[in-house]
């Protein structure tokens, strides 16, 4: 039997598809375990395994399976892997929703069965190309190298494209999409070329699962939109997924209540976000010595950044965020930009490599005031204000020469290995070499009773990188009992720094709800409060932060 022309180069393109949309789909189901789960490192361990085991197992399986139709075996796998890989993530999502607790029998049967398909799929195309006579060493050439070219291309379209501009839930039809539609032309060749006799039926079927997907996509974000409302309280009214992040905007309009998620993580909620503003700001703003400098780390919503505009004697003010999305939409949105009354109006964005991070000269940010005398608006000057959207451990790492009198930290809690680093010792210590001599620094440090080990595992660390550190508390309704760090690297003792906060009688601002009595307050703790059972330093090679937020967070003794 001759082999038909076209033949090697359809399996080829067919190998080149397995390859990309096999591991994109395995990143895809990681991701959205990961979303719903957290623990990254964890969850993307456990289910590219899981989906390697499976297709370890296919190719056994299918070594017991005849050599009999196998044009037809490979059809029915590439239309049940499509229609499965393709709403995979919108079916896990939806039993994480609404059957929590058999969510992980849903989530491992996409898993594994998306798993065991893609191994399938390449035994039976290279049967295929043995049955039709071509030579074993073009056979190997044609599997192996397409299979691993078409995964590097697989792996930079998902990181440099789907990622960054589509939701999970339209990555995984546009995946299947893809890898179905070179199916779909091998398909129609072998109908044509009479390799196949029951056209009419086949071509039913691949004509059904084209619709089936078509539909699929073209309804996943309203479905995704209708799961995902499940999770919250209040209406979503904003929803979008960045390069790095997921985030949702909700609104009680009765309660006027505005919540900020990230990943699914509370980060602030209008109803007493200023607690906790007032307390990350106020305290390290009082104890410096008429500061200059100021540096935020984190902060995309810009709120402590209104805080700190606060402040007449502050000349600068550079704020180092990751996604420039969020600081989009905090400088955009109507109802962010009410809440951090408009703290990005007159920032310059900086958005270049961590190598060129040098101070810009740039224009300040003026407050408009009426004049009681002439009724007249005079604009005072109050700070220049520098954004730079870039990973906050390249910032620090840049060859920046600027020092900072104070740094705010406000980054998510340490509930993965990239925000761990943030928390490391190394990361500290790279901090302290940008420190003035008299600086203060101000750490969101999780909380102190329902992750007492986090908690006290950053004050380990911010000691073991050569840190003064007073730890304090506060009571923030949305979050609970939640904690803070004042760190110093200048001699002055913790006794010292404590008699300094009983000497102050009033705030140099306005603030809306931290007064100095309250704020003394703050740094007393209870009996054993302060006492860690682990004692670990948090490094970037030994993360032991994640493993007591992520193992031992939020179970209280």
């Amino acid at each position: 039997m001759k082999t038909p022309r076209l033949l090697p180069v359809l399996l080829a393109f067919c190998m080149f598809s397995t390859g990309a949309s096999g591991l994109v789909n395995e990143y895809v189901l990681a991701t959205i375990t990961t979303y719903i789960l957290g623990n990254s490192i964890e969850q993307f361990s456990i289910v590219i395994a899981s989906m390697m085991l499976m297709m370890g197992i296919s190719g056994f399986v299918q070594s017991r399976m005849s050599d009999n139709n196998l044009i037809y075996k490979f059809i029915g796998v590439e239309v049940v892997m499509a229609v499965l890989g393709g709403f995979a993530p919108l079916a896990i999502y939806g039993a994480f929703a609404y059957f929590e607790y058999n969510f992980a029998v849903v989530h491992y049967f996409f898993v594994l069965s998306v798993g065991f398909l893609i191994g399938f799929e390449i035994p039976i195309v290279m049967r295929i190309i043995n049955q039709q006579q071509i030579s074993l060493k073009t056979n190997l050439a044609i599997v192996y190298a397409m299979d691993y070219v078409g995964a590097f291309v697989g792996a930079i379209i998902w990181v440099k494209i789907l990622l960054k501009f589509y939701p999970l839930t339209e990555i995984s039809f546009i995946v299947a999409g893809f890898n179905f539609a070179i199916a779909l032309i091998t398909v129609t060749y072998f109908i044509f070329t009479g390799i196949i006799k029951h056209r009419v039926t086949t071509a039913i079927i691949m004509l059904m699962t084209v619709l089936i997907l078509v539909v699929g996509y073209l309804n996943n974000r309203d479905i995704s939109s209708l799961f995902e409302q499940h999770f919250y309280d209040d209406p979503i009214i904003l929803k979008t997924t960045t390069k790095y992040q997921h985030i949702v905007l909700t609104e009680n309009k009765q309660l006027g209540d505005i919540r900020l998620y990230i990943n699914g993580n509370t980060q602030f909620s209008s109803l007493d976000e200023k607690r906790y503003h007032d307390l990350l700001v106020h305290p390290v703003m009082s104890i410096a010595n008429m500061p200059e400098h100021a540096l935020i780390l984190g902060g995309g919503d810009g709120l402590a950044l209104r805080e700190l505009l606060k402040y007449k004697n502050l000349k600068s003010i550079t704020l180092v965020d990751l996604d420039p999305d969020m600081i989009k939409l905090a400088s955009e949105n109507p109802r962010l930009r009410k809440l951090n009354k408009d703290a990005f109006q007159n920032a310059r964005l900086h958005v270049r490599p961590p190598g060129n991070v040098n101070a810009v000269n740039v224009k300040g940010v003026y407050l408009e005031s009426e004049d009681s005398w002439t009724k007249k608006l005079q604009s005072e000057w109050v700070a220049t204000v520098d954004v730079y959207t870039i990973d906050a451990d390249q910032f620090i790492r840049s060859k920046n020469d600027q020092r900072w009198d104070v740094v705010i930290i406000d980054f998510p809690d340490p509930s993965s290995v990239e925000l761990s680093k943030l928390y490391s010792k190394q990361f500290y210590r790279k901090l302290r070499t940008h420190l003035t001599s008299n600086a203060f620094v101000s750490i969101q440090s999780t909380s102190p009773y329902h992750s007492k080990e986090s908690f006290l595992t950053i004050g380990n660390t911010l000691r073991s990188a050569g840190f003064n550190v007073l730890p304090y508390r506060q009571n923030i309704p949305s979050f609970g009992d939640w904690g803070f760090h004042l760190a110093w690297t200048s001699s002055e003792s913790e006794k010292a720094i404590k008699n300094s906060l009983k000497t102050i009688e009033t705030f140099i601002v306005n603030t809306d709800y931290v007064t100095p009595e309250l704020m003394l307050a703050s740094f007393a703790f209870g009996k054993g409060e302060l006492t860690s059972k682990t004692n670990c330093v948090n490094t970037v090679m030994f993360p032991c932060l994640l493993t007591n937020y992520t193992n031992y967070g939020w179970q209280v003794d």
